[in-house]
């Protein structure tokens, strides 16, 4: 028993004093990846969440789904969506939950987090307050939590803000930005005017059950009266719930941060007025067994501060794709602004323009240019408003919170200030480390780390020639809308592409052999070639001609191009580095099948090809003469771990039973660690809520193999893996000549993939 009479003096909260090498403050996929991403190297790190589950606007109390390159499917981006920890926690979600349940997600992002011995992961605890050791060192962050009535004192040589109001270095003193930068500044020519808005808004969503009774409906007295106050109520309709009320977003006129609950009043307000339109209105019958089974409790909130680094991202480095000699992380979501308190006006709810491929995000973005121990991650980081409006993405921000999560372990390592890494050895260092975990920097392949795989020789039981894509019975595309094939060709090979096409009566059809401007991109605007046909009535094959023009090896969009009527065969096999795409862009970005923006907004007027999801989108039924043969040796050693100017892969032959790799090291050599790549399908968005997906496990992925030396020895073994990168680490080292990897075959519908081995001492 505790009891304690009368003090005349105030009484003190508990306090307790924790040192860690890095304090995260925020837990939001940037936080969560920052935190793993240190621990994994060995940092010991506190990770500081001021809710009571992880995930920020990816949660459970928010609800959105988590997205960034891929953008819904709806851009040219092919196989961009973002690789390392973010990965692996998707990948993980997808096998566990691929129906999307938010609650699921939380327990997923809670685990990562509680698996690493070296996070000490404090809930329901906010940072209010820092102290400094000198004008330019962060000593210490005060926090409190609710939960246990305790005050605490996080000290460590390096900090992290991912708190995306940036508590962190709001209280130390570093330079922010709020609101929208003139053109002048930087040149930026879709910089909002102060009618359209300067600031995007907070949105709150909410889901509805079907309880399969009627079910009645009083609003609450704060509830809205009058619908028609929103200009698009008359769009409205029972389906919408979820990340699909992404246009409720009020907020943009006032203070985002310190006015905060007012703005969270007036969308509950807006939110239960619109459920009381729904189900009181009388024009939603179908709304009568409806009832309402969330709304959430927190805004889901887009934009306040943003600190300036070494280097300001802007709409010039985005729409251009610059490139960064300290890229470390990438972009792709389109430049996304919103108008000012959406929902109250009659306007698009969202100003979308894309560029025509993913971007680099420089190192310099991720730290505060005035104090020598903050880095940034989330949608805090330097960036400009225009950039800020792709660069605020959730997946986005976490890819960044891996490499800040990295750089702070080389910090440690020598003692360093966060700009020292700049020094080019350093950076070097950085990439190599961010690309071995799958981070795939932009223009720069993992090279230089010790990989004894790269001196061997490689040897496969067989290789797909790539000779065609066979077509399936019934299984037909209606070129109403364009389709086409990327397909990787070498340079200088002639090639002949055939299809079977049927019609119901004469009809022209045109094919085109077309490349992207840039290698690594997906956007065609060069023609290759072009063969026009007279099609007649029924079936036949059709044959054009790629000439062996090409100076380098990439990527070639094999397009046709016919009228209604027209039909070309498909194919249901699966093909590691191929993929089917579209000109008829995706509603969920863009209705139309190309971007068209206005004179003198500084972006690219281009045509969107976008693939469809599964089950839809099954390949061209092409043939190849001769075969195409992109999946060598070369492939296997170019240190890039998705398709990007070429495959990257070995893919076995689609009947190989036995598929597999043979690795000869010429000598004894001693091995630590084996890393092996596999394909989880980086073209598929994987939004983390509400969407669904029809796959568990990507079809490409290899799920069971093992590892032996090169006289037979067992080393190794996987059943049922689904994971994109398995780490293989031996608690003694093995001295081996030579390795040989046996794979089981991936699916009836995919040849077996492989896009990188790496070996380490």
């Amino acid at each position: 028993m505790i009891k304690e009479g009368f003090s005349e003096e105030k009484r003190q909260l508990r306090e307790v004093e924790l040192t860690a090498e890095l304090v995260v403050v925020g837990g939001g996929l940037a936080g969560v990846c920052a935190a793993i991403a240190a621990a994994r190297r060995g940092v010991d790190t506190v990770l500081v969440q001021d809710r009571p589950v992880l995930g920020g606007n990816a949660s459970s109390e928010v609800r959105l789904w988590a997205l960034g390159a891929t953008s819904h499917m709806g851009n040219n981006n092919r196989w961009s969506r973002e690789g390392g920890i973010i990965d692996e926690i998707q990948v993980e979600n997808l096998y566990r939950n691929r129906d999307g349940n938010p609650l699921i997600f939380d327990t997923i992002l809670l685990e990562k987090v509680r698996e690493e011995k070296r996070i000490r992961l404090l809930l329901n605890t906010a940072v209010f307050d820092v102290e400094k050791k000198d004008a330019k060192t962060i000593e210490s962050a005060r926090a409190f939590c609710s939960q246990n009535s305790t005050l605490y004192r996080l000290k460590a040589p390096y900090f992290c803000d991912a708190s995306g109001d940036g508590v962190v270095g709001f209280a130390a003193g570093a330079a922010f930005r709020i609101g929208a930068e003139k053109e002048s500044e930087f040149g930026e020519k879709f910089t909002p005017s102060e009618e359209y808005g300067e600031l995007l808004g907070h949105t709150i969503y909410f889901y509805t059950k079907d309880v399969g009774k009627p079910v009645d409906y009083v609003a609450p007295s704060f509830a809205m009266k009058d619908i028609a106050r929103i200009p698009k109520y008359k769009s409205i309709t029972v389906k919408d719930q979820g990340c699909k009320l992404w246009w409720v977003e009020f907020g943009g006129s006032l203070d985002t941060i310190h006015d905060c609950e007012d703005i969270k009043w007036e969308l509950w307000k807006i939110v239960y007025g619109i459920w009381d339109y729904i189900k009181n209105s009388g024009l939603f019958p179908e709304a009568r067994d409806l009832t309402l089974e969330w709304v959430g409790t927190v805004p889901g909130k887009r934009e306040s501060r943003r600190f300036e680094g070494d280097h300001m991202l802007i709409q010039q480095d985005i729409v251009e794709g610059r490139s960064f000699e300290d890229g470390v992380a990438v972009g792709g979501w389109s430049i996304d602004l919103h108008p000012q308190d959406a929902v109250y006006r009659d306007l698009p709810g969202c100003n979308q323009w894309h560029a025509k491929g993913v971007y680099s995000i420089p190192y310099r973005c991720y730290y505060s240019r005035n104090l020598d121990n903050l880095f940034l991650a989330g949608r805090i980081i330097s960036a400009s408003h225009v950039a800020f409006g792709s660069s605020r993405v959730m997946l986005t921000c976490a890819h960044g919170g891996q490499a800040v999560g990295a750089a702070v372990a080389h910090c440690l390592e020598e003692g360093l200030a966060p700009k020292h890494l700049l020094e080019t050895k350093r950076m070097r260092a950085l990439q190599n480390d961010l690309n071995r975990e799958g981070q795939g920097i932009v223009d720069t392949p993992l090279e230089g780390d010790g990989d004894l795989v790269q001196a061997a020789s490689i040897r496969f039981s067989s290789v797909e020639p790539f000779a065609e894509l066979p077509a399936s019975a019934d299984q037909w595309v209606d070129l109403k809308v364009a389709a086409g094939q990327w397909v990787p060709m070498s340079k200088g090979t002639a090639c002949r592409v055939s299809a079977i096409v049927d019609s119901e009566c004469q009809g022209s059809l045109r094919v085109l052999f077309r490349t992207p401007n840039r290698l690594g991109r997906f956007t065609p605007e060069r023609t290759v070639a072009e063969s026009r046909f007279t099609i007649e009535k029924g079936e036949q094959r059709v044959e054009a001609e790629c000439p062996g023009t090409l100076e380098e090896d990439q990527y070639v969009l094999v397009s046709f191009h016919g009228e209604e009527g027209i039909r070309v065969k498909a194919s249901e096999s699966l093909v590691t580095g191929t993929v089917s795409v579209f000109n008829d862009g995706n509603k969920a970005v863009s209705s139309k099948g190309a971007q068209t923006p206005p004179e003198g907004i500084g972006v690219d007027a281009f045509e969107f090809w976008c693939p469809r999801r599964r089950p839809a989108g099954q390949n061209l039924a092409l043939r190849f003469d001769p075969p195409l043969a992109p999946f060598d040796e070369a492939q296997l050693k170019s240190g890039s771990f998705r398709p990007l100017a070429t495959s990257n892969a070995w893919v076995a032959s689609r009947d190989d039973e036995d598929p597999t790799l043979s690795i000869d090291f010429g000598k004894k050599v001693s091995v630590g660690s084996i890393y092996l790549y596999f394909d989880p399908d980086y073209d598929h968005a994987m939004e983390s809520v509400q969407m669904g997906h029809v796959d568990r496990v990507s079809p490409f992925m290899v799920r069971d193999y093992e590892v032996c030396d090169a006289e037979g020895r067992f080393l190794y073994g996987k059943k049922g893996n689904y994971q994109t990168i398995n780490r293989i680490r031996f608690e003694q080292r093995v001295e081996v000549s030579g390795l040989r990897i046996k794979f089981s075959p991936t699916s009836d519908r995919a040849a077996t993939a492989l896009f990188g081995v790496r070996v380490y001492e």
